[in-house]
């Protein structure tokens, strides 16, 4: 039987939790900017500061490898579901068109926290426009997670 200072802490520990993950489900605010402060610090050189992506992002550079793609609308992070968007910051991505075999993105999964990697995804969710954010939800309910 656990004591009354763990079953407290536990129920704490996970009350907290729900309402995290219910604010960035519902983009609040306070996770919306905590989601962008993540972005900036750990996507933006990369990805942009508003999400534009590299220059000619759609073209292989010199090594082979496309370079990172815009999170905004005419990108096309919003075609993944969660689950994908999640896995590709938490465990890094290789374009499986480039000419090298070295990760293009980074894996973040040693340095962010599960609610920061969900943050940075509600994030994007927020450059998308409407009928893209419909899609990428109704994508996410059918991915396997």
């Amino acid at each position: 039987m656990l004591s009354p200072r763990i079953l407290c802490t536990a129920v704490l520990f996970w009350s907290t939790a729900a309402q995290a993950l219910a604010g960035v489900a519902t983009g609040d605010s306070e996770w919306r900017s905590d989601g962008e402060q993540i972005y900036q610090n750990y996507c933006a050189s990369c990805h942009g500061a508003k999400g534009e992506g590299m220059p000619d992002w759609q073209q292989p550079n010199a090594q082979g490898e496309l370079p990172a793609p815009p999170h905004g609308p005419e990108g096309h992070t919003w075609k993944h579901s969660d689950a994908m968007l999640y896995r590709i910051v938490h465990d890094g991505w290789r374009d499986p068109f480039n000419k090298t075999k070295r990760l293009t993105m980074p894996a973040f999964g040693d340095r962010l926290r599960s609610i920061e990697i969900e943050a940075v995804v509600n994030y994007l969710k927020t450059l998308w426009t409407e009928e893209q954010r419909q899609f990428q939800e109704e994508e996410s309910k059918g991915a396997p997670n």
